[in-house]
């Protein structure tokens, strides 16, 4: 309870911080800036677990140990991935508006992370179309490491290509858009997020275990000490309004 009350403190205290930090002289609309201390941080922690889950989609196929284990963590991964995907994109078109003067301008960025996600929702519609669990799994592995390589190619290489004119300021952060103190507030927004993120992670894999094992167990004759449960009937047993 301590610590979530301090992660709490610690959150408002950095959105504070955003509001409080000098705008950034080099944007169109300097005082709307700030979204990309929410923006940023959210792409990062995307790629992050898009690559962990990617590992341990390879592990699944690789490893003939530790399967079930590797196909919740990958699936945790995603779903972080994904919360995080979709509050980048979100922010990004925000940041578009007030920027750009426009939701969509079918920027490289924007085109590429959209690709991302629609990926991203693929590997969750092949996991609900697929019944049994087993060749769920393997669907899946094959499919988040097929994935890995195009979304790393669009988050990385496609929208730095030769003759892509893009709006996305990428080249005004390096060249000095953002001074120390937002580079700070950033960094420290970034290791909250992803704290949360890992968190998360950490409560969706317990979920999923905890599932994992009443379906394994669903079924099963045990009483609490473990024996069998016993067998035929003790004594008869009169029901109300019997004859």
């Amino acid at each position: 309870m301590l610590t979530r009350g301090l992660f709490a403190l610690a959150v408002a205290g950095g959105t504070v911080a955003s509001f409080l930090a000098p705008d950034a002289t080099a944007f169109p609309s300097p005082e709307l800036a700030r979204i990309i201390f929410f923006h940023l941080p959210c792409a990062f922690i995307a790629t992050i677990f898009l690559l962990l889950s990617g590992w341990h989609s390879v592990a699944y196929l690789v490893k003939d140990t530790d399967r079930t284990m590797r196909d919740l963590k990958a699936v945790a991964a995603q779903e972080i991935a994904m919360l995080m995907s979709l509050l980048t994109m979100a922010t990004g078109i925000l940041f578009s508006k007030v920027q750009w003067q426009a939701w969509w301008n079918w920027d490289p960025r924007q085109t590429s992370f959209l690709l991302v996600l629609l990926i991203l929702a693929a590997y969750f519609a092949l996991r609900t179309a697929i019944r049994d669990d087993q060749r769920r799994a393997v669907a899946s592995a094959v499919y988040g490491t097929a994935g890995l390589l195009p979304i790393m190619f669009l988050i990385f290489v496609y929208p730095r290509l030769p003759n892509r004119f893009s709006l996305h300021p990428s080249n005004t952060i390096v060249s000095g858009g953002f001074d120390r103190t937002y580079w700070g507030i950033l960094l420290y927004l970034f290791v909250l997020l992803l704290g949360l993120s890992i968190h998360l992670f950490r409560l969706r894999l317990r979920a999923g275990w905890l599932l994992y094992q009443a379906e394994t167990n669903y079924g099963s004759n045990e009483t609490r000490d473990g024996g069998s449960a016993p067998t035929g009937v003790v004594r008869p047993v009169r029901l109300p309004g019997e004859n």
